[in-house]
C-alpha cells in the first residue's frame, strides 16, 4: 500500500508495499471510473463455537486444522494453518495477505473464501480505529447524523451498485461487523467501553437476538433496525449510538464484494491524491519485513532521496519508537504528517551500518511511467514501464515514447508487470494513442449510464510495433490496455496470464463527514466481448516460469524484478526470462517489417 496513497485493502492486503506518505487505493473513482476485482463474498461461517471462542480463527491447536476438509489441497491446508497462527496474534493484515495469495491459486476454495472475508472484517475494524480521521469522525458525529449517513450509504448502494441490494443480507453483515468490533480492544477503548473478552462474546450473542431482521424488506426498515440495536447497545454497555451505526455502515459496504468498501476521511483524501499522482510525504516505497520497514523504492527528487535514503535500507524506528512494536498500519500513520513537518528515522543501511536521519515531509510527485530507455539500441528496441494508470499517465507515456523515438526507437516494449490498474479513463486514453480504430473496452452495469463502449478516435498517434509484458499481477486498467492492443492486432503480449479483474468501482463522497464509499458499479469486457473477470489476458507468447518465490525480485517466480525482501537480489535483465522473450519478439518485429518500423511516426495532438 502507498502510505498515504497505497493501501493494503485493494490488492495485496497485508505483506504488500506502501508509500511513505499516502495509502494508495489501487482502483479508483466515480466520475473518474476505475477498475477493481470481481467476486461475491461467500456465506459467513458461524461466529461463535460451543466453547465461546471465535471459530475457527481462535480454535486450538493451530495445526492440524480439524475442521478443514481432508480433500483440500496441501497448499490450502498450509495457507490456512499459517493464517490461523497469525490470527491468534491479531496480525490481521499478514493473515489476510496469506489468504489472498492462496485464493489466487485456489479461487474456489470455500474455506479460503470464508477466512479471507472474516479476517478482512477484523482487519478493517482495527485499521479504522488506528485512523485519526475516523476517530475524529466518531467523536463528533451524533446519533441523528450517523443514521442519516447510514441511510445515505444504503441509497447509494440502491442507486449505483452493480447488483440489486438485498436489504436483509446487508443488515446481517452489519450485525456481524458489530459483533467482531466488540471483540476488538481498540474499538472498545476508543469508545469508552470496558468489557472483558468473555462478556464481549456473550454480548455479541445477545446482539444477534436483538437485531431481529426477518421483516426487513427495504432501506427504511433496515435503518429502523439499526437505530433500535444501536440504542439497545448504548443502554446495555454505554456504547455511543453513532459508533454502532458506523459499524453497520461499514459492514454493509464491505460485504458487497472484495473491492466495495467504506473510506475514512483520510483514505478518501488518499484516493484523490492517487488519481493525481502526488502526495505529501517522504517519497519512499516500503514493505513490512522482519520487524522493520524495508525501503523498496525511493522516488527521484523526493525528500527521502535528498536525505540519502537508498533502496535496501531499513527503517527500524520512527521518532524513537521501534516499528517492531506497532502494527504496519500504525507505522504508516507514524510516517504521515503535514507538509513541512519533520520525522526522525533510525535506519539500518543495506551495508549493515546504522544512521539517524531527519526528513522534512514535502509534496512528492509519483511518476506512473518509469525506466524509459533504449533496451537494445542496435535493434531499435525501446522500453518503458507503466507502474499504474493515473490521471497523468497518457501525457507521461507520450513524453516517454517521443523521447525514445528521438533516440532511434523502432519497436516499443511496454512493461505492465505488477501494474495493479488505476483510472479507467487513463487506460482508455493511453490505448487510444496506439489504435487507429476499434473498440477499447465495453462496460455493463445495472443502470443504463454504466453501459458504455469506449472506441479509438483515430488516427493512431504512435504506429510502431508494440510488445506488452504482463504477469499474474497485471490487473484491471492494465488488462484493459493490454487487451485492447492485443485484440485490435496492435501488440504482441508476452508473459503469463494476467490477474483477471473484471469490474469497475466508483468513489462516492458522503455528505457532512469528509468520508466516502467505493462501490462496484459495472463489469467490463474486451473489444471482442470477452469478460476479463477470472480470465485475464492470455499472452500470445507464454513464458514458462519457475515456482514463485516467497518474496519477489528474484529471477524465479514471476520471471522478473519485482518487489523483493532485498532490492539487491533483483534479477538482472539477462536473467529476466519474460523480458528476454519480449526482446526477442521486438527484434523480430523490426526485422520482419523494416520499412514500416523505421519510418517517422505520426504525431497526433490529443486533449
Amino acid at each position: 500500500m502507498m502510505q498515504g496513497n497505497r493501501s493494503a485493502a485493494g490488492r495485496g492486503i497485508g505483506g504488500t508495499r506502501f508509500w511513505a506518505a499516502i495509502a494508495v487505493w489501487l482502483l479508483l473513482s466515480r466520475g473518474l471510473p476505475v477498475t477493481g476485482q470481481e467476486g461475491a463474498l461467500p456465506p459467513l461461517p458461524p461466529l461463535f463455537s460451543s466453547d465461546g471462542l471465535t471459530a475457527p480463527a481462535l480454535s486450538s491447536p493451530p495445526s492440524p486444522v480439524p475442521w478443514l476438509d481432508e480433500s483440500e489441497p496441501p497448499e490450502v491446508r498450509s495457507a490456512i494453518d499459517r493464517g490461523l497462527r497469525l490470527e491468534r496474534q491479531s496480525r490481521w493484515g499478514e493473515a489476510l495477505g496469506i489468504y489472498e495469495e492462496a485464493l489466487r491459486d485456489f479461487p474456489e476454495s470455500p474455506v479460503l473464501q470464508s477466512r479471507f472475508h472474516e479476517v478482512r472484517l477484523r482487519h478493517d475494524v482495527a485499521r479504522r480505529y488506528s485512523d485519526p480521521s475516523f476517530l475524529s469522525l466518531v467523536g463528533r458525529i451524533d446519533e441523528t447524523a450517523a443514521l442519516s449517513l447510514y441511510d445515505e450509504v444504503l441509497l447509494k448502494i440502491q442507486s449505483h451498485y452493480v447488483e440489486s441490494p438485498r436489504w436483509r443480507y446487508l443488515l446481517e453483515q452489519g450485525t456481524h461487523e458489530l459483533e467482531l468490533a466488540l471483540l476488538e480492544p481498540k474499538f472498545l477503548s476508543s469508545n469508552g467501553v470496558k468489557l472483558e473478552p468473555g462478556a464481549a462474546i456473550a454480548l455479541a450473542g445477545e446482539l444477534r437476538q436483538a437485531a431481529s431482521m426477518d421483516w426487513v424488506c427495504n432501506r427504511a426498515e433496515a435503518r429502523e433496525v439499526v437505530a433500535q440495536v444501536a440504542r439497545w447497545l448504548h443502554r446495555r454497555i454505554g456504547l455511543p449510538v453513532s459508533a454502532a451505526v458506523l459499524e453497520y455502515l461499514c459492514g454493509a459496504t464491505n460485504s458487497l464484494d472484495v473491492y466495495s468498501a467504506y473510506l475514512t476521511p483520510a483514505q478518501l483524501a488518499e484516493v484523490y491524491s492517487q488519481i493525481e499522482g502526488r502526495f505529501v510525504g517522504l517519497g519512499v516505497e516500503l514493505k513490512a519485513d522482519g520487524g522493520s520497514l524495508l525501503i523498496v523504492r525511493v522516488i527521484p527528487r523526493s525528500p527521502a532521496e535528498q536525505a540519502g535514503i537508498q533502496e535496501g535500507d531499513r527503517i527500524t524506528a520512527v521518532d524513537g519508537k521501534p516499528v517492531d512494536q506497532v502494527s504496519t498500519d500504525q507505522a504508516a500513520n507514524m510516517l504521515q504528517g503535514p507538509e513541512g513537518s519533520v520525522v526522525e528515522l533510525t535506519v539500518r543501511t543495506r551495508c549493515g551500518s546504522w544512521k539517524s536521519v531527519r526528513v522534512a515531509r514535502a509534496s512528492v510527485e509519483v511518476p506512473s511511467v518509469t525506466d524509459v530507455h533504449m533496451l537494445d539500441a542496435a535493434a531499435g528496441v525501446g522500453f518503458l514501464r507503466v507502474v499504474s494508470f493515473q490521471r497523468g499517465t497518457p501525457k507521461e507515456m507520450d513524453e516517454a515514447v517521443a523521447e525514445l523515438v528521438r533516440q532511434g526507437m523502432q519497436s516499443l516494449m511496454i512493461d505492465l508487470r505488477r501494474n495493479p490498474g488505476g483510472l479507467l479513463t487513463a487506460a482508455v486514453e493511453a490505448a487510444d494513442r496506439f489504435l487507429p480504430q476499434g473498440i477499447i473496452v465495453a462496460t455493463s452495469g445495472r443502470v443504463p449510464q454504466e453501459n458504455l463502449t469506449y472506441s479509438a478516435q483515430g488516427p493512431a498517434r504512435w504506429a510502431m510495433p508494440v510488445v506488452i509484458l504482463v504477469d499474474r499481477e497485471s490487473a484491471s486498467a492494465a488488462e484493459i490496455f493490454a487487451g485492447a492492443l492485443q485484440e485490435n492486432g496492435r501488440a504482441t503480449v508476452v508473459g503469463t496470464r494476467s490477474y483477471g479483474k473484471g469490474s469497475i468501482q466508483g468513489i462516492f463522497p458522503l455528505a457532512n463527514s469528509e468520508a466516502g464509499i467505493r462501490l462496484t458499479t459495472a463489469k467490463f469486457y474486451s473489444p471482442k466481448g470477452r469478460p476479463y473477470a477470472h480470465r485475464g489476458v492470455e499472452p500470445d507468447v507464454l513464458v514458462q516460469l519457475a515456482a514463485r518465490p516467497v518474496d519477489g525480485w528474484r529471477a524465479t517466480g514471476d520471471g522478473r524484478g519485482a518487489a523483493a525482501a532485498d532490492p539487491k537480489e533483483a534479477a538482472p535483465p539477462s536473467e529476466d526470462t519474460v523480458l528476454q522473450a519480449g526482446l526477442n519478439v521486438a527484434r523480430g518485429m523490426v526485422a520482419r517489417s523494416p520499412r514500416e518500423a523505421r519510418r517517422t511516426f505520426p504525431v497526433r495532438t490529443l486533449p
